[in-house]
């Protein structure tokens, strides 16, 4: 089993970070690369997955074993993807870090909408959904019983929806 680094171009990042994926598919990748063999994923010149080549050829399927998304590592000269020295590569991957425990978290999306039924309000919702999406609609989280730790987000990242708080800022 060989490792490698494997570039995700930024847009294919962007989409990455917005949506639960088990397998990335990237064009291309390492000359050499075969099924079973480990890599790290380096997006923005940071290492941001570890996974494991389920096929190569023209497109590689990668699926994800760790992740850090949230908190990337800053890739060090692995931005041009290729093999990577075993030393390095366990180096980046105990960098990643173990997974986190998972904990329950209330996810909200919530709008105002006009309709004459609940039936027709549900639709509408969904078409806003759909039509707004993540670039554009602000989603709200925090941890089940702790509502006062409510987060809101827009494109995975947190986000302040407090129009007071930037009339502030607006005024510093």
């Amino acid at each position: 089993m060989a490792q490698w680094s494997v570039i995700i171009p930024s847009e294919q990042w962007a989409t990455e970070r917005l949506f639960q994926q088990d397998v990335v598919v990237v064009a291309g990748g390492p000359a050499g690369v075969s099924a079973g063999d480990e890599a790290l994923l380096v997006a923005d010149e940071h290492v941001v997955a570890l996974a494991r080549v389920e096929k190569a050829g023209e497109y590689l399927a990668l699926a994800y074993l760790r992740r850090a998304f949230d908190e990337p590592v800053p890739a060090g000269g692995l931005t041009s993807g290729g093999a990577v020295a075993e030393a390095d590569f366990r180096r980046f991957a105990d960098r990643l870090g173990a997974a986190r425990p998972k904990r329950n978290w209330l996810v909200s999306v919530a709008m105002p909408i006009e309709a004459s039924g609940p039936a027709e309000a549900v639709r509408q919702f969904w078409s806003h959904v759909n039509e707004l999406g993540p670039r554009e609609l602000p989603t709200y989280v925090w941890p089940s019983g702790d509502e006062l730790a409510m987060q809101a987000f827009v494109l995975g990242v947190e986000a302040n929806q407090d129009p007071e708080e930037e009339d502030e800022e607006d005024e510093d």
